[in-house]
Formats: C-alpha cells, structure tokens, sequence
C-alpha cells in the first residue's frame, strides 16, 4: 500500500471510521486516525492525502498532495505560502454545514424577534414583565447575502413563516433551486438593503468579501432591522456595526466576529441589542454534519484514487 492517509477529525464514530477503512482498502490506501499530528509525525508527513483541518501540515509538508479540511472556511489555508507543496489539492466541507446552521439562524433570529434575551433576564431577576413588544419573521422583507447550501437550506425554511420577500444576493445573479424571489449580484447589494427587515450573511472570509457591509452600507439599512452573521466576522466592519448598535438603531445575532475569542473587554458583550454565540453555528457536534463531512471525503477519496477530478475542490486563489 504506497498511498498514506492521515485522518485527524473530531467525533468520528466507529461507523465513520470503519466506512474510511473500507474507502482506503477498496483504494489500496492505508489509513491511520490520530487526535494531533504529534501521535506520529513520520507517519503524517509521509502522507499523501490528509483529512483534517491542518495549516501547519499542509504548510510544511512536501509529500502531501491532497488535504481535505472538515471545515467549509479555508482561510487559513488560501495564503500565498499556504502549502508547500505548490500543486497540492485543497478541498473542503462546504455542503455538510447547511441543515446545522440553518436551524442556528432561526434559532437566534426567533430570540431577536421575541425579545427572548431580555425575558431571559426578566426570568434570573425573577420577575414577572410580559409586555416587551415582539415582531414575526412573517411579512418580513429578507435578504439572504450568500446562496450556496446554507442561503439555501435558510431559505427554504424561512419560506414556511411566509414573509413578504426573500432576496438572494451573490457573485453570479443565478437563483439556485428557484428558492428566491429576487436575485441581485453583490454590486448591487446597496440596493436591497432599504428594504431589508432581515439580512442573513453566510459569505467566506476573502478579499472580495473584506468589509462588504461597511458602514455605508450598513446605513443603508431601515432602523430597527436584525442582521445575522454565521460567515466571517471579517464580511461587516465590525466598529461601524458596534455603533449602529450602540446607537440602538439596528440589532445583531453574532456567531462569527474579526477577532475570535471575542476579547472579553469587547462592550459587543455588554450590549442589549446584541445576540452572541461563540461561533457554534457549524460545529461539529451534530451527527448529521459528521455523516456528510465523511461522505464527501470518501466521494472525492474514490475519485481521487481513479484519477477523477473532485467534487469540493477549493479554488485557492477564489479563497472557496
């Protein structure tokens, strides 16, 4: 068996690693699982394939040909020296977080409408107020920056609340799956975000997303609209939003932020209008997002092996 494979993913199952096994036999690959690369480093360095989210592997590396990170963000993994090995292959998990961080985004958008965070406290403090007033996903006007699986997914499960208008906004103008009602390219993002109650962002962290909501556009937004972030915190400019909801104006359910842990002096913190999870939309604790992270790896593994172009290849430059 030539071919090595190092596998270093979290809350694998033993039918996740047996259906591995099977792949890398049927393959004529031999596979080892480790929890860090120290476990044994000749044997990873000596991979051709790994599966884990490993910058510093793929940085130093010069026998690895393929990586396929767990994660769908790959910004770690996009830099000019992110591989030494120049050819190598980089693929992702982009299509296994849909269905967990769709269900996070009504989540959190649910508690923004219904005031669910201040009852909370009313609740510690023991009291009984029951008058704060709540608004409804339904007759919203949503816009959706960023269509692919997870805009999808959010999508079509915001279409049961029936609001008044979903609009997709992303890089081709196609609507994928028919899902929206509008579609705009993002140059002309400034253009749904009057009329936008809701804005719902899932772009990747790239020099074409930097700061795409800055705080022109962010203006641009009517006063009391909710925005939620399971991209990168790195698509808003993070101090023209703090200030847009220190003024009161605009609320936020926050899971991604520019500076992760979020420093605990950060007033984002201590602010009423703000909904904060420490990036826990996409884990991987869900069993569903385990099962297609390892298919799609065993997918592209077959073809791999068979000299077949794969199906989530990242176009490193693009950064997705």
């Amino acid at each position: 068996m030539d071919r090595k494979i190092t596998v270093i993913v979290p809350n694998l199952a033993e039918s996740h690693r047996e259906a591995i096994r099977d792949a890398a036999a049927r393959n004529g690959c031999e596979v080892r699982f480790m929890a860090n690369e120290d476990e044994d480093k000749a044997y990873v360095y000596a991979s051709e394939i790994v599966f884990g989210h490993q910058p510093q592997i793929a940085k130093s590396s010069q026998c690895l040909r393929w990586l396929c990170t767990p994660f769908a963000g790959v910004d770690q993994l996009t830099k000019e020296d992110s591989f030494a090995n120049r050819d190598a292959i980089l693929t992702n998990s982009a299509g296994a977080y849909g269905v967990t961080i769709s269900e996070h985004i009504l989540m959190v958008l649910l508690a923004l409408l219904r005031r669910d965070p201040e009852y909370r406290n009313i609740v510690r403090n023991k009291d009984w107020k029951r008058d704060l007033a709540i608004r409804s996903v339904y007759g919203s006007r949503i816009t959706l920056l960023g269509t692919g699986d997870i805009g999808r997914k959010t999508a079509a499960r915001l279409r049961v609340f029936r609001p008044k208008r979903i609009t997709g906004v992303n890089r081709s103008g196609g609507n994928p799956d028919n899902l929206f009602d509008a579609i705009l390219t993002r140059d002309r993002l400034g253009e749904a975000l009057p009329g936008t109650d809701i804005l719902v962002i899932s772009l990747p962290g790239t020099r074409e997303t930097y700061h795409m909501l800055d705080r022109e556009k962010l203006a641009l937004l009517p006063d009391g609209a909710v925005i939620i972030n399971v991209g990168r915190g790195s698509v808003i400019d993070q101090e023209a939003l703090k200030a847009e909801l220190e003024s009161g104006r605009l609320y936020a359910g926050l899971d991604v932020f520019e500076t992760e842990p979020l420093p605990r002096e950060d007033p984002l913190w201590d602010n009423p209008n703000v909904l904060i999870t420490p990036h826990t939309a996409g884990n991987m604790t869900l069993p569903h997002t385990i099962d297609r992270i390892v298919e799609m790896f065993i997918e592209d593994l077959d073809s791999y092996c068979a000299g077949k172009p794969l199906q989530h290849t990242v176009i490193r430059e693009r950064g997705y």
